[in-house]
């Protein structure tokens, strides 16, 4: 079972992770955006984090809802509301409950994932962050190792493609080739889950 403090440490886990990568992410991001996705979502999930210690949620479904509403307001470009989206939605279909296991972070994480493909109007295969989180999800249930490898290998396979939602769809053919920063920030954010689990607890879902 997964409680307040395992998603509490993920998103310590996620904020630590991405201020190591956040200068990769914006080198990714000058490639065919605005060269500012790694310090924007440093500085969004790092104001999650501080919030997260100042006002603990009661429930894990809390702790996801609050982040998100924090990464609205602290995040720029359309960075801000696709993640803050994500898990605000992740954290109602969890509900009010103490703990949950992990079938239902995974049925609640595609829930978020398909709002945030409403939102933003994009699909499998559009070169953005779904490509990194709709294969994650779909393997959560089994491990969250396997979720991590899962979306690492999406967002790897956004390289070849054209990219065809967000900024770097104005690039046409010149998106191909570069690795889009948005997937790459989401296998951070699923990549956590791993190290959220506590010595000894595995990484099973």
């Amino acid at each position: 079972m997964l409680d307040t403090d395992f998603f509490r440490r993920w998103m310590a886990a996620t904020a630590a992770v991405v201020a190591r990568e956040a200068d990769r992410l914006t080198e990714l991001d000058a490639a065919i955006g605005d060269a500012d996705h790694g310090s924007n979502m440093r500085r969004g999930f790092a104001a999650v984090n501080d919030v997260l210690e100042k006002e603990p949620p009661a429930t894990p479904g809390a702790v996801l809802t609050l982040a998100g509403r924090h990464l609205i307001s602290t995040v720029g470009g359309a960075s801000g509301p696709l993640y803050g989206t994500l898990l605000r939605r992740t954290g109602k279909a969890l509900g009010d409950a103490p703990e949950v296991t992990g079938e239902q972070l995974a049925e609640a994480l595609g829930a978020g994932v398909s709002a945030v493909a409403q939102l933003g109007g994009a699909q499998a295969g559009d070169k953005t962050m779904l490509d990194a989180l709709l294969p994650a999800v779909e393997v959560l249930g089994n491990s969250f190792e396997e979720a991590r490898d899962a979306a690492l290998a999406g967002a790897l396979a956004t390289v070849p493609l054209r990219a065809r939602k967000g900024r770097a769809s104005y690039l046409g053919e010149r998106s191909i080739g570069h690795q889009d920063p948005g997937a790459a920030s989401a296998a951070l954010l699923v990549g956590a889950l791993t190290e959220a689990t506590e010595p000894g607890a595995g990484g099973s879902a």
